[in-house]
């Protein structure tokens, strides 16, 4: 592979938390030295950056592909040309489609595709239990083997307490990750909207984020009590912070994600009934979405994710409560993020902690990076650069997302894998 060369960046180390004016130099896939001047190798093809940023690319950790069963709403091709728009080189793939993948046959052929068709790496989690019914657990062992990075229900939280302390401790012997949504789910069955006064307001059944908090008490004590590998899918509300802050404080092995649109929306874009904007757990409170900002400031809550949900025009355009939940996320994940930034709530460098260091060093990658000798994906974006989005520019299949229409800042130049430039003109 001919050496590359991408110089005149300013590169984001998520590792030493800085933003200097530099180069990057990419040899046999890996990054072979990062620097402020580097001599040009013969034969080299060198990319100027323009002055822009160049950070690893993002590890997306809950990317819901719909191949089993709904390629109709989102394929491994079209996500993988919406991850590459987005500057997302690994997308972590839940477990949640039709069938489930809950055994290594089934995982055998979600890789397979993955790989003849994304041109992004595709990294699959695995169901905890079988068909995610919250009875039986899962060959956790045959499907670490046959490539799984983590287990997990995904919404459907396991109410038996015995079954899920069961899991936990056979998934402790295993060394496997277990992720899970922490919401109790009896409170939280059948809920739109986060309970308040504008919930109440516009007459849709809501959930108290006490149900979250109650959740997460619930794990965490199965956490203490089997010893195994947490994490939290998504942290939402403030109550549920102290519970967590205490866990990490205690020594448990316990990391929390919580998603773009939680951080960037709040339960006022609901507006009149837009269904877009309807998804799980539901927008929280401006207090709510704060807090959560704040915990990923200081560390507590440890990954970002887009928690990409396809969904078809027919389940969304549906009254509020009946509409399926979810929005894609994988295009606009960046230029979201990048909101926290140009408001000076985030640095970049905690911004790709969170986006790529913390949820590789959690799945146990190598990505995430910008050191020599790591795999060589990158991003390349214009922080600054302005555009409204247009939903149907999307590339993928479904255009659920709740930022159609808005003025956003941070466009992607380039992308790469391996080294590969994947999208981009750079």
């Amino acid at each position: 592979m001919t050496p590359t060369l991408i110089t005149n960046v300013h590169l984001i180390d998520p590792q030493a938390g800085s933003v200097t004016h530099g180069a990057l130099l990419i040899e046999n896939g890996h990054i072979a030295a990062v620097g402020a001047e580097i001599a040009v190798p013969d034969g080299a093809h060198v990319i100027d950056g323009g002055g822009k940023h160049l950070a690893p690319g993002i590890v997306d950790i809950g990317v819901k592909v719909c191949e089993p069963g709904e390629r109709h709403k989102e394929s491994f091709k079209s996500a993988g040309l919406a991850a590459a728009a987005g500057g997302v080189t690994t997308i972590v793939t839940r477990p949640d489609t039709a069938p489930a993948i809950d055994s290594p046959e089934t995982l055998e052929f979600v890789t397979r595709r993955a790989n003849e068709a994304a041109p992004v790496r595709v990294v699959p989690m695995a169901a905890l239990t079988k068909g995610r019914d919250g009875r039986e657990m899962t060959e956790i062992g045959f499907l670490m083997d046959a490539g799984a990075v983590a287990f997990t229900d995904c919404d459907r939280v396991i109410s038996d307490t015995k079954v899920f302390s069961r899991a936990l401790t056979y998934a402790r012997s295993l060394g496997a990750l277990v992720i899970a949504h922490p919401q109790e789910p009896i409170l939280s069955k059948g809920a739109a909207v986060t309970s308040g006064k504008f919930a109440s307001l516009r007459g849709l059944p809501a959930v108290s984020p006490m149900a979250e908090r109650m959740g997460l008490d619930r794990d965490i004590a199965i956490i203490e009590m089997t010893g195994a590998k947490y994490h939290a899918d998504q942290i939402t509300t403030a109550r549920a912070l102290p519970a967590l802050e205490r866990a990490k404080a205690n020594g448990l092995d316990i990391t929390a994600g919580t998603s773009i649109h939680h951080l960037t929306l709040n339960e006022l874009d609901v507006a009149d009934y837009r269904t877009f904007f309807k998804i799980k757990p539901p927008l929280r409170s401006e207090e709510d979405r704060m807090a959560v900002v704040e915990a990923l400031r200081h560390g507590l809550i440890d990954t970002i994710s887009s928690m990409h949900t396809p969904q078809d025009e027919e389940s969304k355009r549906l009254p509020y409560e009946e509409a399926a939940s979810g929005a894609v996320g994988l295009e606009t994940f960046l230029p979201a993020a990048l909101r926290l930034f140009h408001s000076g709530d985030l640095t970049l460098p905690q911004l790709f902690r969170a986006m790529a260091l913390n949820p590789a060093k959690r799945l146990g990658l190598p990505q995430g990076r910008l050191s020599p000798g790591a795999p060589a994906d990158l991003v390349l974006f214009d922080a600054n650069a302005p555009f409204v989005l247009d939903r149907f520019k999307l590339h993928s299949k479904s255009k659920n997302t709740p930022f159609d229409g808005q003025r956003m800042q941070g466009k992607v130049q380039a992308t790469f894998v391996g080294g590969k430039q994947i999208f981009g003109d750079a």
